[in-house]
């Protein structure tokens, strides 16, 4: 009996492995390039956005406490917001200030305080074709047509409804 279950573990943990080691190299390459069928691609991470509700503080913890690179604060005034990139190496995190009475910032600061997460931001190669097919796949926008962003390139905004309850930022790569 104990031979047999030897020989099941045995064979068990011969498959893992098999496993693992094909699993550990899948994960290093990515499954799929593009939306099947698509004329777009999903890029890299470009940033997350970060409601302040003291862009002083905010920048000086950054820069200050834990060493990072910051931008300056730059106003604009289109979107109602100052912002303030932090350069991370592989990322950046923008920090959101309102600017303006209709700044989409101060509602989301009413309701949280502290501040907190406001959106995330990825790179997409071709942010039409992306817009018209998210659009046909029932994923709302924020906007009609792409706007400028921050980094002077055009940007929609997904509706967080539709994106499991993230706002989701697509910006031309």
């Amino acid at each position: 009996m104990a031979s047999a279950v030897l020989k099941v573990a045995a064979a068990g943990f011969s498959r893992c492995s098999r496993a693992a080691i094909l699993r550990g190299h899948s994960t290093t390459a990515p499954l799929r390039r593009g939306v099947p069928g698509s004329l777009w691609k999903l890029g890299k991470l470009n940033h997350v956005a970060i409601a302040v509700p003291d862009m002083e503080k905010a920048t000086a913890l950054y820069r200050d406490v834990l060493g990072a690179t910051v931008s300056e604060k730059v106003p604009l005034p289109e979107h109602g917001v100052y912002t303030v990139f932090v350069e991370l190496g592989n990322t950046k995190l923008e920090l959101l200030h309102p600017l303006g009475e209709k700044s989409p910032i101060s509602g989301f600061l009413q309701k949280n305080k502290s501040g907190g997460m406001h959106h995330i931001c990825i790179e997409v190669d071709d942010i039409t074709a992306a817009v018209a097919d998210l659009k046909s796949k029932n994923i709302r926008t924020l906007s009609a047509e792409p706007q400028i962003g921050a980094h002077g390139k055009p940007v929609m905004f997904l509706h967080p409804k539709d994106c499991d309850g993230v706002l989701v930022e697509l910006e031309e790569a």
